[in-house]
């Protein structure tokens, strides 16, 4: 099985510079349903199976023209929420700056807990069940060649991928992810393969070879020779 993590596209509140977290309202702004349009040419004639979303409003609008196109109902999942950022919910990002907590956010993210929220630890864990319980679900519906999109958000995504990638969440910073991108990870019966991240612009029709393929894909000595 194959998940395409699309971030949202851009939101009113990327372009105030403020941390949107759990903030009731925020929708995409004119750029964000530009990129969200963009994203539906992109993955036009793809086999999607299924697409599940963050609750919301940002990621929900991001995949309503998708799930039209391709008839799809798509289903909220509130594991990938946004992080809750507790009482830095709402405040400028340049006034976070100078919150002794902000250089452990960059620096060793699993030991944060925000005040107020969450902690970066437990997102990953629920982000990560998430992703890999839709996988499971796919899977055991009785088909290998499923393609599936989980639109949710950046600290998710990162988190998600450094666990695909081996990685300790302390690296999750190295990992970068903006709106409206998409990152592609297969989970197979042995391990995750991680195809794409935070990808703009390339094209995607490969990701189609890669149906059927979910469970039992194969790196290949040496690298892969790009052919389909």
């Amino acid at each position: 099985m194959t998940v395409i993590l699309l971030r949202h596209g851009r939101s009113s509140a990327n372009t105030a510079a403020t941390l949107a977290g759990r903030t009731p309202g925020i929708g995409l702004d004119e750029v964000g349903r530009e990129q969200s349009a963009r994203v539906r040419d992109r993955l036009a004639g793809l086999p999607l199976s299924a697409i599940v979303t963050s609750p919301l409003q940002r990621c929900r609008e991001t995949v309503a023209g998708l799930a039209a196109d391709f008839t799809l109902d798509a289903q909220v999942e509130d594991r990938l929420a946004e992080v809750d950022y507790g009482d830095w919910t709402g405040r400028p990002i340049k006034e976070l700056l100078s919150e002794p907590l902000w250089k452990v956010v960059q620096q060793q993210p699993s030991a944060v807990v925000f005040p107020g929220g969450e902690g970066l630890a437990g997102v990953q864990a629920r982000a990560v069940a998430a992703v890999r319980d839709h996988d499971r679900a796919l899977r055991e519906d009785g088909e290998d060649d499923r393609l599936w999109v989980a639109c949710t958000h950046g600290d998710v995504i990162k988190s998600v991928l450094a666990d695909a990638l081996g990685l300790h969440l302390d690296s999750f910073q190295r990992i970068m992810t903006v709106p409206a991108a998409i990152s592609v990870i297969s989970y197979t019966d042995t391990r995750p393969v991680v195809h794409h991240m935070n990808d703009t612009g390339s094209d995607l029709s490969g990701l189609a070879r890669l149906a059927g393929a979910g469970r039992t894909a194969q790196t290949v000595p040496g690298g892969e020779t790009g052919t389909a």
